[in-house]
């Protein structure tokens, strides 16, 4: 197998973040479940956007936040996602060109705006998100360049995703090409709000093969097997992933395959500011060193210091040379 052009490629909603922080009473006064993520409307979206605070604008994304933290490892990543011919759109696309990403991913015309999401950051730093999709629910297998899948080592996709039989099929053959190529595929169960609507079909993609690698936190894995157990459900993930990598917060974060289990602790950080992010950039940290054939503690270990980074300030995306600093602290 040749080697890789691209460390990893993110497929996901392509989504300009909207931030602003907030007061508990104010999610109340919306009806808005604290930490969770809702789907809205246009209106809806305008609705609170008049409505919010001052805000700070990124482009985002899930899959998109990570191919962020990886281009700023050092990686080379590329990404599928769909924007429209808009404002919003360059913005998106410039940004994710700036940063050494390849994004050709063609620009949908004369019908949805690009996506955008609301994003309510609580004092303790919790984040309660409200995305209004527009363009991404078009991404379809025609977005899917068969060549950058083959020439990406890793083939990653978000959670959020799941929804449209178009993103499905795309992934699908994006799945295909890559193990066609002799590459990996992995998906983040994105959220619990996730797992919850597609448990059978994640289920599937695991336990078939299309997934190699799997990432979820405590509670979206809790999901998945139905069960208020940590343990039971890392043994049953043992059983169907190749190789899963779970987050627990103030615990650190575990990388689990058949036969070993990695537990390595939480990185230091000096204030929790906005979650926004947080598996997103764990997310980064790990798949740059599986694809630079780390070690899993060492996998997890780089996870975990993205994630440290990133919430500690407002945003999705790392605020300094996330490769500068793992070198500082010993990790590249």
């Amino acid at each position: 197998m040749s080697a890789a052009r691209f460390d990893i490629l993110g497929i996901g909603n392509a989504i300009v973040d909207v931030l602003s922080k907030t007061e508990d009473d104010f999610l109340v006064a919306e009806g808005l479940h604290k930490g969770s993520m809702n789907l809205i409307d246009a209106e809806r979206a305008e609705y609170l956007y008049s409505k919010m605070g001052p805000a700070i604008e990124a482009s985002g994304g899930s899959a998109g936040n990570t191919i962020f933290g990886i281009a700023s490892l050092g990686g080379h990543p590329a990404y599928f996602g769909k924007v429209a011919d808009d404002q919003l759109g360059h913005i998106f696309t410039h940004d994710m060109r700036s940063l050494g990403a390849h994004f050709e991913s063609t620009p949908l015309t004369g019908s949805a705006p690009t996506a955008r999401s609301m994003i309510l950051i609580s004092p303790d730093g919790e984040r309660t998100m409200n995305t209004y999709l527009g363009a991404c629910v078009e991404l379809g297998e025609d977005d899917i360049d068969e060549t950058i899948v083959a020439d990406s080592g890793i083939t990653y996709m978000e959670g959020y995703l799941w929804d449209k039989e178009g993103a499905k099929n795309a992934f699908r053959k994006a799945a295909r090409v890559a193990h066609e190529a002799g590459r990996q595929v992995s998906i983040t169960l994105s959220d619990s709000f996730c797992v919850d609507r597609f448990r059978d079909e994640f289920l599937e993609l695991i336990k078939s093969g299309q997934v190699d690698i799997v990432f979820a936190n405590e509670p979206e894995i809790k999901s998945l097997y139905q069960t208020a157990d940590r343990v039971t459900a890392i043994n049953e993930i043992r059983k169907d992933a190749k190789l899963a990598a779970i987050t627990l917060g103030e615990e650190g974060s575990l990388a689990v395959t058949k036969d070993e289990t990695h537990h390595v602790k939480a990185h230091t950080i000096d204030e929790l500011v906005d979650t926004t992010g947080a598996g997103d950039l764990y997310a980064s940290g790990f798949l740059f060193g599986l694809a630079n054939e780390m070690d899993l503690e060492k996998c997890a270990l780089l996870g975990g210091y993205a994630a440290a980074e990133v919430i500690q300030h407002i945003g999705p995306r790392p605020a300094i040379n996330l490769k500068q600093g793992a070198e500082q602290v010993g990790l590249l």
